[in-house]
């Protein structure tokens, strides 16, 4: 994952500056205003689309997976974070994302749009 300037990280960190941090998968969604009957504001997030997938494989590498793997653990291998295991979600279709796991042998694909983690890159 690339570095985040300092800057970014510190507004990260101010209530209100961002509804969700910058590494979240609702950081982009819309935020939406609803009023109340006595007037009172509730802010909510709006549906969040998954972006089309890639038809022509370029920002996807394939990986089979392994007897005992988890989103998370995959996440935490490619991105260094086992927080964004919701992108590895995005990139493939699938309704629960312990599909993605639940039986090895399954070839899915791990989105390459944000970059791999210097560690292991193997598919």
């Amino acid at each position: 994952m690339a570095d985040i300037e300092p800057y970014e990280s510190a507004l990260d960190a101010l209530p209100g500056a961002h509804p969700y941090p910058r590494t979240s998968r609702y950081h982009d969604a819309e935020i939406g205003v609803h009023r109340q009957a006595d007037g009172t504001e509730v802010r909510y997030t709006k549906r969040r689309l998954l972006p089309p997938l890639d038809e022509t494989g370029q920002d996807a590498a394939p990986h089979v997976v392994g007897a005992g793997e988890r989103p998370d653990l995959l996440a935490q291998r490619y991105f260094g974070d086992p927080g964004q295991w919701w992108q590895i979600a995005d990139a493939n279709p699938v309704l629960d994302p312990r599909e993605l796991t639940d039986e090895a042998g399954r070839v899915i694909v791990i989105p390459l749009a944000d970059g791999f983690a210097q560690g292991d890159r193997r598919v």
